[in-house]
């Protein structure tokens, strides 16, 4: 199985900076695609940024602009830079990995997600 941990979480100001992390980690398999999800509290889960293997990139419009997603894929690691925050940024952000890995011989897609982390925006 693929383990996944996010980081970086933390309290800022409103039009501050904040840089969260996430490290896929496990043994024989290759990432697809590896995204970023929030979850405000009695919202739904939405989807942030998204980063393929290709290199392409993807934000929803709530953000763009102001958050910039990356993959270093040596480090199986990916970085969502948020700039110029908002209240309306505060959430519960998770981290999901896709990609395959081999098991019995044969490669099996996986969809991993990592336990959260934490951002706040208030002054």
């Amino acid at each position: 199985q693929v383990q996944v941990v996010e980081s970086g979480g933390g309290l800022v100001q409103p039009g501050g900076s904040l840089r969260l992390s996430c490290v896929a980690s496990g043994s024989h398999f290759r990432i697809s695609a590896m995204r970023w999800y929030r979850q405000a509290p009695g919202n739904q889960r939405e989807l942030v940024a998204a980063a393929t293997s290709g290199g392409v990139t993807n934000y929803a419009d709530s953000v763009k602009g102001r958050f910039t997603i990356s993959r270093d894929d040596a480090k199986n690691t990916v970085y969502l830079q948020m700039n110029s925050l908002k209240p309306e940024d505060a959430a519960v952000y998770y981290c999901n990995v896709e990609g395959k890995n081999f098991r019995m011989l044969t490669w099996t897609d996986f969809s991993s997600w990592g336990q959260g982390t934490q951002v706040t925006v208030s002054s």
